[in-house]
């Protein structure tokens, strides 16, 4: 096929990439064209400036470009319009001569050339793609995200919330029926009309109804913390959660807020990891400054390894803190699913934080009670599948202050299935730190039987499951 032939066929990406700007924010770009006569400039959208204004040469237009852009860098993609799969790319040039030297070596060659504006994407924004009714997305990556895992996976709407909540604008997402569009979100305003939402491809890919996949820990779920992550999806699916501020340590400019006023006088200030880690972070009943609370408890950067993306980072292990309006308790507690998809609910009378680490036995709960808390679960279970978490009831109603989804390996005096060559005792009123060390010293052949009357949804069960140590009640 000829280059006119397929022309006649399908947009060149700079022609596409003028009528997406008709459409949504674009980075600021200027496009060139290889002639006999030298570069061609075809469309452009630099700030400041009218849309497709001709620069008087390329070296302007990059320079233009350089001063305009937020990041002062500019990106170099090359193209051939019969094979629009990009061919040469250059990322973050900031030297003017650099940039004019590989965009006419590019053009020489035959290429068509697009200079567009450097975006950072780990400014604590999010790319991804919408298409099907569902939207993906990740912070710290381009759009092709969506081909990695650990992304996060949400309906429209729901997305839509998501971000708006978390960046305090509503995301221009103009998707028509059977298209797909490439974005990314950003807390500063960027591109040629200075938005916070950039498209950087739509597509017609034919109408079809995907079906988002509601897990986490993911890649979002890691920026704004796994506490708040849970409580944000039980506040979306209808569950009634107190009313709840997020303080990001990668979003300092803002906290986020949602939930419902629970008519207490107290707040709760939790600290939120990546990834669950219980027991072990403050959690404190009354108010504490946010961000000297995760400065206080997780100082330095330390070696982090996600098991989704097969890489090893320095970062905190603390995401953020969230500031949780009290519940007036009557009964407190937590629920779970075992290993035969059976449902268990625990708590006891009053607040719940000593039955939670272990220092207070699960009471009989009132059969009323126990039938709401399993009503809540399975209308959760609908949404995400098993789910566990932890529950305040007020006298009135159920609040839910924690959720997170799956399993437990647990079933009924067994907390964590093996077998072991041998086994020691441990006592639960040692505490959450003891058991800890304990299991950083356990041979490898060696069982844990748990002694005292602790809950199997407890935090003290969640660390034993966490590290994989065979153990049981006795």
């Amino acid at each position: 096929m000829t280059s006119a032939e397929w022309d006649e066929q399908e947009l060149r990406k700079d022609e596409a990439l003028d009528q997406l700007a008709e459409r949504i924010n674009v980075a600021q770009f200027v496009a060139y064209a290889p002639t006999p006569q030298g570069p061609e400039q075809t469309f452009s959208r630099v700030r400041g400036h009218s849309p497709n204004t001709h620069f008087p040469d390329l070296r302007a237009a990059a320079e233009e470009l350089l001063r305009r852009g937020a990041d002062r860098a500019v990106n170099l993609r090359s193209y051939l319009p019969q094979d629009p799969r990009s061919k040469p790319f250059h990322y973050g040039l900031d030297r003017l001569d650099d940039i004019v030297q590989v965009a006419e070596d590019a053009l020489a060659d035959g290429f068509f050339v697009i200079l567009n504006e450097t975006v950072d994407v780990n400014d604590g924004g999010v790319s991804g793609v919408v298409e099907g009714g569902i939207v993906e997305f990740a912070p710290d990556d381009t759009p092709r995200c969506v081909e990695k895992p650990g992304t996060a996976s949400l309906p429209l709407d729901w997305a839509r919330q998501v971000l708006a909540l978390v960046y305090g604008f509503d995301p221009e997402l103009p998707v028509g029926a059977g298209e797909r569009l490439e974005f990314s979100l950003h807390p500063q305003p960027r591109g040629w009309r200075g938005t916070q939402t950039l498209g950087w491809e739509v597509e017609e890919v034919g109408a079809h109804a995907l079906t988002p996949r509601l897990a986490w820990p993911n890649r979002f779920s890691r920026l704004i913390g796994d506490k708040a992550y849970g409580l944000l999806m039980a506040h979306l699916a209808g569950a009634r959660v107190p009313l709840t501020s997020v303080f990001a340590r990668r979003l300092p400019g803002r906290p986020f807020s949602f939930g419902a006023q629970t008519g207490g006088r107290d707040v709760w200030v939790r600290t939120c990891p990546i990834e669950p880690v219980p027991g072990r972070y403050a959690t404190h009943h009354g108010w504490v400054e946010p961000f000297a609370l995760l400065q206080a408890e997780d100082p330095e950067p330390r070696e982090w390894t996600d098991p989704d993306l097969h890489l090893s980072d320095l970062r905190h292990i603390l995401a953020s803190a969230v500031v949780q309006a009290g519940v007036p308790a009557a009964w407190s507690g937590a629920y779970y699913v075992d290993a035969e998809g059976r449902g268990l609910a625990e708590g006891v009378a009053g607040a719940g934080d000593a039955f939670m680490l272990g220092a207070q036995a699960p009471q009989e709960l009132p059969a009323g009670l126990r039938g709401e808390i399993e009503r809540e679960a399975a209308r959760l279970a609908e949404v995400f599948g098993p789910v566990r978490f932890e529950w305040v009831h007020d006298g009135e109603a159920l609040w839910v202050v924690q959720l997170h989804r799956g399993r437990t390996a647990s079933q009924g005096a067994v907390i964590v299935p093996g077998a072991a060559a041998r086994w020691e005792r441990f006592e639960v009123a040692e505490g959450l730190g003891a058991l800890r060390a304990r299991l950083e010293k356990l041979p490898p052949d060696c069982g844990l039987e748990v002694v005292g009357r602790v809950g199997l949804t407890s935090h003290v069960a969640d660390v034993l499951r966490r590290a994989g140590v065979p153990a049981r009640l006795v």
